[in-house]
C-alpha cells in the first residue's frame, strides 16, 4: 500500500526501536512521489528508519537537521542537481551516499563515483536490488567502524619504531634515541597511531575523525600542521612520515 505522503514532501517511516537499538535511517532524495512511496514502503518493511525529500535544496536542509546513516540519492533533481546535493554534503559528512541514476554514461556514473558516492544503482532497478546494495554500505560502514572504535582505543603498551622511537602510551612519553620528546597530546596520539600501523596510509579525515574526535571538517590544515611539527620534532627521523598523495598520511614501514 503506497504511503500517504504530506504537502511538505517530508516523511518519517517506522521510527520505533528494533532489539533495544536505534533503527538505521535513510534519507531518500527523490522528486518522483510515486517511485519514492515504493521505495519508502520497502525501507519500512525491511525495519529502516527513512525520510523523503523531494528536491536538492530540501535535502540539504534535512540533511542539516538531522544526519542519517545513508542518502538514496537521485541524480537529476528539481531546485539543485544531485551531483550538487552530494559535493556540498562531501564538505561536511563521509555519510554512504548511493545515487540512483537513470544516465546510462558511463563517463556520467564515474563522475559521481570520483565527487564522492560510494555505489549507484541505474534507473529502472529491482527493489531486490536495491537493498541488497543498501545492506551492503551498512555492512561496509559498520565494518569501517569497528576499526575506527580500535584506533580510538588505541594501544596500551610500548610502540617502538626503527629501534629508536619508543612511545609509552600510559605515560603519554615518547623518546627518540633514548632522549624524551616534548609533544602535544594530538602529535602523540597521532604519532602512537602512526607507529602501531607503519605502512598503513590513514585519510586526513580519518586522522580527525579518530585524533580530533570530529567528523565534520571543513579543511585539512590541522592535520597538515601537525604533521609538520611531527616531522621537525623527530628530525631526521621525520622523514619516515610520507605524504600519500590524494590520501593523506603514513609511517614508512620498518626495515
Amino acid at each position: 500500500m503506497a504511503i500517504v505522503t504530506p504537502p511538505n514532501h517530508s516523511v518519517n517511516v517506522n521510527t520505533n526501536v528494533l532489539g533495544g537499538s536505534t533503527l538505521r535511517e535513510i534519507l531518500l532524495v527523490e522528486d518522483n512521489a510515486q517511485l519514492a512511496s515504493t521505495i519508502l514502503d520497502q525501507l519500512s518493511k525491511e525495519g529502516y528508519a527513512a525520510r523523503w525529500a523531494a528536491d536538492g535544496l530540501e535535502a540539504l536542509a534535512m540533511f542539516r537537521r538531522a544526519e542519517p546513516d545513508l542518502i538514496l540519492l537521485d541524480w537529476m533533481l528539481p531546485k539543485l542537481s544531485g551531483l550538487d546535493v552530494l559535493k556540498q554534503i562531501r564538505t561536511i559528512s563521509p555519510v554512504p551516499v548511493l545515487m540512483l541514476t537513470a544516465r546510462t554514461d558511463e563517463t556520467d556514473r564515474v563522475v559521481g563515483l570520483e565527487l564522492g558516492a560510494d555505489d549507484y544503482v541505474a534507473k529502472p532497478f529491482g527493489m531486490r536490488e536495491l537493498l541488497a546494495r543498501i545492506r551492503a554500505l551498512f555492512r561496509r560502514l559498520e565494518h569501517v567502524q569497528q576499526i575506527v572504535a580500535g584506533d580510538r582505543l588505541g594501544v596500551f603498551q610500548t610502540v617502538e619504531y626503527q629501534g629508536r622511537l619508543r612511545l609509552e602510551p600510559d605515560g603519554y612519553e615518547a623518546y627518540l634515541d633514548s632522549e624524551r620528546l616534548d609533544l602535544t597530546r594530538t602529535e602523540f596520539d597521532l604519532l602512537v597511531l602512526l607507529a602501531s600501523n607503519p605502512g598503513r596510509a590513514f585519510s586526513r579525515d580519518y586522522l580527525i575523525e579518530v585524533v580530533w574526535g570530529e567528523t565534520r571538517v571543513t579543511g585539512d590544515r590541522s592535520v597538515d600542521n601537525a604533521m609538520s611539527r611531527l616531522r621537525r620534532k623527530l628530525g631526521d627521523l621525520g622523514e619516515a612520515i610520507e605524504a600519500v598523495w590524494g590520501v593523506g598520511y603514513r609511517l614508512r614501514r620498518e626495515l
